[in-house]
């Protein structure tokens, strides 16, 4: 029963800097969410409505499986997922707070800020990170073929919507993002 609690209150606590931010921001009359909409090119659309579906089913079957499903019964993996599932939540709330009014979901319309601060000298794609290990610490604690299979086509969309993004940044800050690129891993480390 502990396992559960913990693995339900990493999932509160990822979402919650998740949902923090979108208020946050659309106090402050910014449109965070901007994934599948407005007038990007037909794949880019594409993409985004499907990594959008795969997020939710990999959170959805990943509640069912914290819920019903069996604790992996090697202390080992237990110990990893938690610790897992802790960094997930650290990365994903430093991603989302030092992006400060920049964060999107979905590639923006309008221009933002390019950020190479805080955690984004160590990683590009920091909160996609962090959704990647969030799935991994569900999967290693209560794994099942249902959560896996959903879990690795949700990082597969994840890692798409990456390779857009990373194009989309390119087009919009040119050498500075290539610069940017020399140095910074898309997942994580320096050179």
């Amino acid at each position: 029963m502990i396992y559960r609690i913990i693995a339900i209150l990493i999932l509160v606590a990822f979402y919650s800097f998740y949902f923090a931010k979108l208020i946050i921001q659309k106090q402050q009359e910014i449109k965070t969410n901007q994934m599948g909409t407005g007038n990007k090119p037909k794949k880019v659309l594409l993409i985004e409505r499907v990594m959008s579906v795969a997020t939710i089913m990999a959170t959805i079957v990943g509640l069912v499986s914290i819920l019903f499903g069996e604790v992996n019964s090697f202390a080992g993996f237990r110990i990893a997922s938690i610790v897992i599932g802790v960094l997930a939540v650290v990365i994903f709330a430093m991603a989302t707070i030092t992006m400060k009014s920049s964060w999107r979901v979905g590639i923006p319309e309008e221009k933002t800020t390019l950020i190479k601060d805080g955690i984004y000298r160590f990683s590009r794609n920091p909160a996609f990170v962090g959704f990647n290990l969030l799935y991994l610490s569900i999967c290693l604690m209560f794994f099942n073929i249902p959560l896996a299979i959903i879990s690795l086509w949700a990082g597969v969309m994840l890692h798409l919507q990456i390779l857009q993004e990373e194009e989309h940044m390119q087009k919009m800050f040119g050498e500075e993002y290539t610069e940017y690129r020399k140095y910074t891993y898309r997942y994580f480390g320096k050179r």
